[in-house]
């Protein structure tokens, strides 16, 4: 969300006005910075690599060849260009700004007149080759263009030119000329909708009701289309009550419903995207902030009118239905989910929103991308164990783009390049506009949505706050008003959902705190140098799962403050794999400040259960009464495993009552 909406009362801060200068957050965005964003352009350019820039600079006519890569890459190369317009936001150089050009001129230059865009189709009409747009809903036209209209009106706020402004609205004209008619085409082919939040953000920036009327024409073209639960729509959206199928199609959906709510004030729309939204987090939601359980899978499962049911893949499962090994939770979904809740956020004002941003932020984001910033996962499991009799699917192995054969499961790294390169750009563009999370703005003054590092300066002087904390690691995070003109206006701080016992003060004085998951506000006349003190207690939490989530029935995962532990086989003694390691209830913790390959973290160390070893090659195996061993192990927090090498993994662990 990039201005205000009629219908949503908290305006998200963008760069002139909140950035990450210090701090977590600060050293993730200079190491985004740094390299992640130049590293991925490394990859998109070296054609040796990637397909990413030859195949625009041959539906330019500059090179000849044919279009290779999965049909969305195309959306790759716009969220890689989007991440690098947000680092020109926040720390231009000439050098980007000259590159962010050149590639802007390039992606306008192969625009059809009608607006169309999808450099496989543009490539075989240069080659007087037989091309029909929309062919099949798999080639992800619309997927793409959402993308670019994103990236577009971006470069436009940014840059303040109007090139890809320009493509942004043609795209959106041949969208609208679907939606007239063609509208079976546009429905069937509306796979990971990104045009759905697209089109309101050109709304936004352009003031043209045509944009807003084009989202509306979206939501009914689909309600008229009878599909299935992997693309959301078996069921018109009103009448959707839990959230089923494919997890980063349904999340970009309900952020772009969500993104109409908020322009049209449609609460009933509104209500079913909260009530979705719950059986997400209710039901659904990985305590890492995985979202879609399933590599595949069917829906809706079990049903009695067979005729309903269709495959899905990786993909939201049954309520409860989180497996740990298996679990798919594609980085893409997280981001998704990161899109939906912040802005259902804006509409609410409801710090739970905020809460599920930072419980997937500081997990499964960060888990996606490895310490160095160059290295990424596509899926995030909980659990990773040697010698699996099964494959796993890899990143593009889908049947239309072959690729080597994956190593062994206990191997299973991130990488650098992957065939199915959707998800690198996204954490790219994810971790690049982080800053946009960090507060809003309302008619109440000022929301303090995450902590780690930010410098507030709202427009006109009027209020500015610097934050000084080593957040997450520990529990004091201070605010210092360096700015305020006529008393500023009131600050709202989160509360965490997880808190328990948070304390706060303003130049010394205590204040009242709210409960936790919600906003505490303090409203008082702003002077420079006052200091707002919120202090939130981090004992180490061991929690377990509900009943009906069988595969971590008896078993148990440790939290500190935001962040989630692993154990790692890394930190194992020696003869002691993974599957022997449990949790005796009572046991405690120490907090030991630490490094994962270099990154400063903080670390549980505890005493574990060595639980006697078993016959690996029978099914079951006769419990036995040898006696129980202990080991000090360290656990490390989950989203900096797998940096030191093969390795297994797991978030829940047994439990000795």
């Amino acid at each position: 969300m990039t201005t205000s909406s009629p219908h949503a009362p908290l305006r998200p801060l963008h760069a002139a006005e909140a950035r990450w200068s210090s701090g977590f957050w600060g050293s993730v965005q200079d190491r985004t910075f740094t390299s992640t964003v130049p590293t991925i352009w490394q990859s998109l350019s070296d054609g040796e690599v990637s397909p990413g820039l030859r195949n625009f600079r041959i539906a330019a006519g500059l090179e000849d060849g044919a279009h290779d890569g999965p049909p969305f890459m195309d959306g790759d190369f716009y969220k890689w260009l989007e991440a690098a317009i947000a680092q020109l936001e926040v720390a231009p150089t000439d050098e980007l700004a000259a590159q962010v050009d050149e590639l802007a001129r390039l992606i306008a230059s192969v625009q059809r007149e009608d607006g169309y865009l999808h450099t496989p189709v543009l490539i075989q009409s240069r080659h007087a080759e037989q091309a029909v747009a929309l062919a099949d809903r798999f080639h992800f036209e619309t997927y793409n263009l959402g993308h670019l209209i994103t990236m577009g009106v971006r470069h436009f706020e940014v840059t303040g030119s109007e090139t890809l402004l320009d493509v942004a609205k043609r795209a959106a004209s041949f969208l609208e000329d679907l939606a007239t008619n063609k509208p079976v085409e546009l429905a069937r082919s509306a796979i990971c909708p990104s045009h759905y939040m697209a089109v309101i953000e050109l709304y936004r920036a352009t003031e043209d009701p045509q944009y807003l009327e084009l989202a509306e024409a979206f939501l009914g073209v689909r309600d008229d289309f009878e599909g299935g639960d992997d693309n959301q729509d078996r069921l018109p959206v009103r009448e959707q009550k839990v959230a089923a199928g494919h997890a980063v199609r349904a999340n970009y959906l309900y952020a772009g419903l969500a993104d109409l709510v908020a322009e049209n004030g449609d609460q009933e729309l509104l209500q079913v995207l909260e009530g979705l939204w719950n059986d997400v987090v209710d039901t659904k939601l990985y305590i890492t902030g995985g979202c879609g359980a399933l590599y595949d899978g069917a829906s809706p499962d079990g049903s009695p009118w067979q005729e309903d049911i269709s495959r899905v893949h990786q993909a939201y499962g049954r309520a409860f239905q989180l497996p740990n090994t298996t679990a798919h939770n594609e980085s893409c979904a997280n981001i998704g989910m990161i899109l939906w809740s912040e802005r259902m956020l804006s509409l609410t004002g409801d710090a739970r929103y905020a809460d599920v941003i930072e419980q997937i932020s500081f997990n499964s984001l960060l888990s996606s991308v490895d310490l160095d910033g160059d290295e990424y996962f596509y899926t995030n499991p909980l659990r990773q164990v040697r010698d699996l009799p099964f494959p796993l699917r890899r990143p593009g192995d889908t049947g239309m783009h072959p690729v080597p054969s994956p190593p062994p499961s206990d191997e299973r790294l991130r990488e650098r390049y992957l065939s199915c390169f959707c998800c690198p750009p996204n954490i790219a563009r994810t971790l690049a506009r982080f800053h946009e999370r960090a507060a809003s703005v309302s008619a109440d003054g000022l929301f303090i949505h995450q902590y780690g590092g930010s410098a507030i300066d709202l427009a006109g002087g009027v209020l500015s706050l610097r934050e000084d904390s080593d957040y997450p690691w520990s529990e004091r995070i201070a605010f210092t008003v360096t700015a305020a003109a006529d008393g500023g206006v009131p600050v709202h701080v989160r509360i965490p959902g997880w808190s328990r016992g948070a304390t706060l003060t303003v130049d010394g004085d205590e204040h009242e705190v709210s409960a936790p998951g919600t906003y505490t506000r303090i409203d008082r006349a702003w002077k420079v140098g006052d200091v707002i003190e919120l202090f939130l207690p981090m004992p180490v939490r061991v929690l377990r799962g509900h009943r009906l989530a069988e595969e971590i029935t008896n078993q148990i995962a440790v939290r500190r403050g935001p962040v989630v532990y692993a154990l790692e086989s890394t930190d194992l003694p020696d003869g002691v794999v993974l599957e022997r390691a449990a949790f005796r209830r009572g046991t405690g913790f120490d907090v030991l400040r630490g490094e994962i390959a270099g990154v400063p973290v903080a670390l549980l160390q505890t005493q574990l259960v060595v639980i006697p070893e078993s016959d690996e090659d029978a099914l079951y195996t006769e419990l036995g009464d040898t006696e129980l061993a202990t080991a000090s192990v360290s656990l490390l927090p989950y989203f900096a495993w797998g940096n030191r090498g093969p390795s297994e993994m797991s978030v829940w662990l047994p439990v000795v009552w």
